[in-house]
């Protein structure tokens, strides 16, 4: 075999799938590489960074779990703040009916008050007005009379006796 189908056979193999690995000194530095580079950068890198990302997930849970201290504070004052509006407005019903109530009360005594004074102003006026159609009508009896002696007297063309 010349070095011309050596290259072939393995151009051939390496496109048929298989892979040939050569196992010298390079691999053994290469893996002595990786393990000292490992060594360095883990106390260097590794370990601040997996600290800085524990402190960062405390730290989001710590003001998850404030937020949520804060959310119940907030919702239990909610609570408290409708419960005493629930209240202040029945303390104020009450009393605007109470209120409504006297009202009422102060209202039908004034009414009342009003309707007796009106009733004995009428009884009064009613008494009076009688007791003037009474003097009218004494005098106007006085007068019919002598006015019918008067008519009478005309009439007659002699005096009437009384």
């Amino acid at each position: 075999m010349s070095l011309l189908s050596v290259s072939t056979l393995s151009i051939q193999d390496a496109a048929g799938g298989g892979v040939t690995v050569d196992l010298d000194a390079s691999l053994v530095v290469q893996v002595v590489l990786f393990i000292v580079l490992m060594a360095v950068l883990k106390p260097t890198l590794f370990d601040p960074m997996l600290r800085l990302f524990e402190e960062r997930e405390k730290r989001i849970d710590g003001t998850k779990a404030k937020a949520r201290k804060k959310d119940k504070a907030s919702a239990e004052a909610l609570t408290k703040y409708e419960e005493a509006m629930a209240k202040a407005r029945a303390a104020g019903g009450a009393s605007r009916d109470e209120i409504r109530a006297e009202g009422q009360k102060k209202e039908q005594a004034l009414m009342a008050e009003v309707r007796a004074s009106v009733a004995a102003t009428l009884e009064s006026g009613r008494a009076a007005v009688g007791a003037e159609v009474e003097q009218a009508r004494a005098k106007l009896k006085t007068e019919a009379a002598e006015l019918g002696r008067e008519i009478a007297a005309r009439t007659l063309g002699r005096e009437v006796p009384r």
